[in-house]
């Protein structure tokens, strides 16, 4: 039962009624807003699996990753602060409020505790490590972005949830209460205490915990707060929705943005390191944070790629970068790590 229970429950009654009134749900499922295909025109499944299978050992980090343990519960600054835990999780101080984004936490991205596996070394913190949660983001309902085992140890201790429309489904199927769940469709806001607010933009990718996609919406999201301005990316291939945002929302202190997980077999839905790149220039981020890597093999390339490719654009292109240790504090305006803390792992 509990194998079934985490791959949750989508939409259905009120909430589906909800979901199908959205502009980007359009005949059965949701749409990206550029025709957007999951695997490419040449791509073979079955050779995909089998390199899958077969992965190169440099997929992995060959020694534990090395890491910081910042006292989450203690931290205070007069600038917000940001401590990524790995792949796409991360805390953010702002306000004097606790924002925790995509948590993945359990050792595994997958539905099953032995599937997709956690770097030696990336799994630092666990729930007992974290503070009060005013309010837990989730981008997604990829496994590698939302997480049962990890979600249901912060339900006691989290006031308020903002996801993209129809994820509250899953939530409430893992006994979450209802009217501390907040769904956005794209270019919806919503007011939070602390003078925060979260607008849910668009990103292009793909949701689905089985074989029936896009019935939950995929988005990044716009953080606002008194004097600051974040943006956290959420899973996305490129496209011209950056530069839209940028537009409307620009310039950010920060862009949260994904840099691994890549493959020229599915260019659409995550970017290369180069797009990363690009994407924060769009978006007119002051400052690049290269996350969804660093914890999880999910892809075929050397675990380290990303973050080296990034940083080789980002010298060409003119773009700042912090690339912080696991649990290492990231402080705006004060403290962007950039130490290259993964050669020779």
């Amino acid at each position: 039962m509990g194998l079934f229970k985490s791959f949750g429950e989508n939409p259905s009654g009120t909430r589906q009624s909800l979901v199908q009134k959205s502009p980007n749900y359009k005949g059965s499922n949701f749409q990206n807003i550029s025709e957007t295909v999951l695997m490419a025109e040449n791509a073979s499944m079955l050779k995909t699996a089998w390199k899958f299978f077969n992965k190169p050992k440099n997929t992995a980090p060959s020694s534990p990753l090395p890491s910081v343990k910042t006292d989450l519960k203690t931290l205070s600054s007069d600038q917000p602060v940001i401590v990524w835990f790995g792949h796409s999780s991360y805390f953010i101080r702002i306000n004097n409020k606790n924002i925790l984004v995509d948590p993945v936490l359990s050792g595994s991205a997958s539905p099953f505790s032995f599937g997709a596996k956690s770097f030696a070394g990336s799994d630092v913190y666990t729930a007992d490590d974290f503070p009060e949660i005013d309010i837990l983001i989730l981008t997604h309902d990829h496994y590698d972005h939302l997480d049962n085992r990890t979600v249901s140890k912060f339900k006691a201790k989290t006031k308020n949830i903002c996801a993209s429309l129809g994820v509250g489904s899953h939530l409430t199927f893992w006994g979450f209460d209802e009217k501390n769940i907040t769904e956005l469709d794209w270019w919806q806001g919503k007011q939070f205490p602390g003078s925060i607010e979260l607008t849910a933009a668009p990103a292009r990718h793909f949701s689905g915990r089985s074989f029936n996609r896009n019935q939950t919406l995929w988005s990044s999201f716009i953080l606002t707060a008194p004097g600051y301005r974040l943006y956290l990316g959420g899973d996305s291939g490129y496209d011209s929705h950056f530069k839209t945002i940028g537009e409307k929302f620009g310039p950010f202190d920060i862009a949260i943005l994904e840099s691994g997980q890549y493959n020229v077999q599915w260019p659409h839905i995550h970017m290369m390191p180069e797009e990363t790149v690009q994407a924060s220039i769009d978006l007119k981020a002051k400052v690049l944070l290269p996350v969804h890597w660093g914890k999880f093999a999910l892809a075929l390339h050397p675990w380290s790629e990303p973050v080296e490719r990034v940083l080789a654009k980002a010298k060409e292109l003119d773009v700042k970068v912090t690339t912080p240790l696991i649990g290492e504090p990231v402080i705006l305006n004060h403290s962007y790590p950039d130490k290259k803390w993964w050669v020779g792992i």
